[in-house]
């Protein structure tokens, strides 16, 4: 049973791993050899006369090995590839955890445990509809064992885009990219009902917790982090908020990352407008800024090297003249004056 903090019980508090279970191909052998000659007893029991009672023991005995205990003995073999895990109950208690690579064979009437057998780790999404029993119908008719391993493996989930709102209560559309393992195949199992999907959820959760807390974009001279600017910190705060909510189903994310990100399509022009005229002011504030420069550094040099002697009117009248040439959009037209501004 589940504690109420969200924690599992403590029997299953710390992974029991099987780090010396029987040797499966000894034991293959030994089963088989001992089937074989349970087989050839009970034909020399039931081929040669002696006494009726000792003929009855010997059938007896010879056929319920050969042909009950032997085979039901051959469903205790497992094989474990690298990173897999094998997660057994043995009459609906937990019984341990296989995960060293190699055949072994266990108690036969273990039974392996993986609730998201039928997730596909990569969406959180349930595969195509499968028998009970372990079993399911391919595409040629053929059955196929649905596996109850438990893979150990770096994952990647990548969720569907969803719709958030920023910081500035913006909807922007946004998706993301978990990288994924399983550290502990217990938790995994007996804390969550599925684990895959339960991350899922996870993610969507913290995605939004986090995307809350950021602006979709910010200027330079404000210095505040934003979604399109600081991806690494985002993809950080990321990680923290969802390894803290998956501990509990036994995952440890390895990264997070942001794959996709936009304005949602009822605001998108109107944020492609406001980033256009945010993007021209500041260029008129840069060409003002060096236009005024540049008028300075000319009526300095005129009065340094005394080429002309201006009075306040004509230093007006240049000084317009040189701001509308260096900060107009067009060429400027030159008008020759023959005259005197007097």
């Amino acid at each position: 049973m589940l504690e109420s903090s969200g924690s599992i019980s403590p029997d299953y508090g710390k992974e029991k791993i099987l780090e010396r279970p029987t040797n499966g191909m000894g034991f293959l052998l030994v089963n088989s050899f001992l089937i074989i000659l349970s087989l050839l007893g009970f034909v020399y029991a039931v081929a040669v006369p002696m006494a009726v009672v000792p003929r009855v023991l010997l059938i007896i005995l010879f056929s319920l090995y050969g042909f009950i205990v032997g085979p039901i003995l051959y469903a205790g073999l497992k094989v474990i590839k690298p990173n897999e895990a094998l997660v057994l109950t043995l009459f609906g208690k937990y019984y341990g955890t296989l995960k060293k690579e190699g055949f072994y064979f266990v108690n036969p009437f273990v039974n392996a445990v993986n609730p998201a057998a039928n997730t596909d780790p990569t969406t959180g999404n349930p595969k195509a509809k499968q028998q009970p029993d372990l079993v399911k119908a391919s595409t040629n008719g053929s059955i196929q064992l649905v596996s109850k391993k438990i893979s150990l493996k770096a994952m990647t989930l990548n969720n569907e885009k969803q719709k958030v709102n920023d910081a500035q209560g913006n909807p922007i559309i946004i998706g993301i990219v978990v990288i994924w393992k399983v550290v502990d195949c217990a938790k995994a199992v007996f804390s969550v009902d599925n684990y895959i999907e339960y991350l899922s959820i996870q993610c969507d959760s913290a995605l939004r917790n986090v995307v809350r807390l950021f602006p979709y974009d910010a200027s330079d001279e404000d210095g505040e982090k934003s979604l399109r600017g600081s991806s690494q910190e985002v993809a950080q705060d990321l990680k923290v908020e969802l390894q803290g909510k998956v501990d509990v189903a036994g995952i440890e994310i390895l990264e997070a990352r942001i794959t996709h990100l936009s304005y949602a399509p009822e605001i998108a022009a109107a944020m492609l407008q406001r980033q256009q005229a945010s993007a021209i002011i500041a260029a008129r504030q840069m060409i003002v800024e060096g236009a005024v420069g540049m008028v300075e550094m000319a009526l300095k040099q005129l009065s340094e090297n005394k080429i002309v002697e201006l009075d306040d009117e004509r230093k007006a009248a240049m000084v317009s003249n040189l701001l509308v040439v260096l900060c107009g959009n067009k060429d400027a037209q030159p008008i020759v004056n023959s005259g005197s501004i007097y």
